[in-house]
């Protein structure tokens, strides 16, 4: 096969809080490289997953969810979802089917509007619906925009996911293969790792303490033995939501390290030593200097 045959490109997917684009992602990439939770504005970074065919290489673009920010942390994440929009090949806006057309929607459509960019409609968890519902709802959004494609799918059951990706594939530009075949993401392992602890610790808390959390991660040390040992911190912003986090007797705490634990082993294929430390810092979210510590910098979007 010549060079010249060779596609390549950048696709954003953007679309409302917990519409399932991680887990799309995740599907698509065959690893777990973006975190899940049934929160809303769980990805908060840019994450970027690698697919390489014989013919192709697509890099995804999965976008914190857009929405109305309250703190320098979701201006943030906004700022990164709406960049995403001028820099790549092909839009996927996906929605959620259970949910319907609603104000997210127009907000993101409007935004839509601006660029030149095509876009697919995804429509997700389409297990979730009849297929009747399913038809009105692509004729409402197929008025409200001229979308290139309407694709619908289920991101968890795997279902028109290779349609999907054909179809993506035609729509890509000639080009070079970005990154070496067997690498799916171009995220460091830290981050990665940092990420698999904060979706164990959102999957066990609840209310307000999801959002006020950042993960750390202090050292990675590999030892003799061929053992990896982490140690992470995980942030809170008040007091009483530390006590949360560890729980009863550390009890909280120690089910968060034996969940992430095991994801951390399987995405180092080693056995893991995890050290979790609880830390305050009191309206992180709105301090610039700690928003970079935890690796959001501005002047990257």
């Amino acid at each position: 096969m010549t060079q010249e045959s060779f596609k390549s490109g950048f696709v954003s997917i953007i679309g409302r809080p917990n519409v399932g684009k991680s887990t799309f992602l995740n599907r698509v990439i065959s690893q777990k490289i973006a975190i899940m939770s049934d929160k809303p504005q769980t990805t908060r970074n840019k994450v970027q997953g690698v697919l390489t065919t014989d013919t192709s290489q697509t890099i995804f673009i999965d976008t914190p969810g857009i929405h109305k920010p309250r703190h320098k942390l979701g201006d943030f994440m906004m700022k990164v979802a709406h960049n995403t929009l001028k820099e790549v090949d092909l839009i996927l806006f996906m929605i959620n089917a259970e949910e319907g057309y609603g104000k997210g929607d127009e907000f993101i459509i409007e935004r839509l509007k601006g660029v030149k960019t095509p876009v697919f409609l995804i429509v997700n968890k389409i297990d979730r619906i009849h297929p009747d519902e399913l038809l009105v709802l692509i004729d409402e959004y197929r008025t409200r925009y001229p979308f290139q494609e309407i694709v619908p799918i289920s991101a968890l059951e795997g279902n028109n996911i290779d349609t999907l990706l054909k179809q993506i594939e035609d729509y890509l530009p000639e080009g070079p293969q970005f990154y070496p075949s067997d690498q799916v993401t171009d995220h460091p392992e830290r981050f990665i790792i940092s990420e698999l602890i904060r979706e164990k610790v959102l999957h066990l808390t609840r209310e307000e303490i999801p959002h006020s959390i950042a993960v750390s991660i202090e050292s990675i040390q590999e030892r003799e033995n061929g053992s990896v040992y982490v140690s992470a911190t995980i942030v809170v912003e008040r007091d009483s939501q530390k006590g949360i986090v560890i729980g009863k007797r550390g009890s909280l705490l120690k089910e968060i390290g034996k969940r992430a634990r095991t994801d951390i082993e399987a995405l180092l294929g080693s056995s893991v030593f995890l050290e979790l430390w609880v830390k305050v810092q009191k309206d992180w979210r709105n301090k610039m200097s700690q928003l970079r510590d935890f690796g959001f910098r501005e002047d990257e979007y």
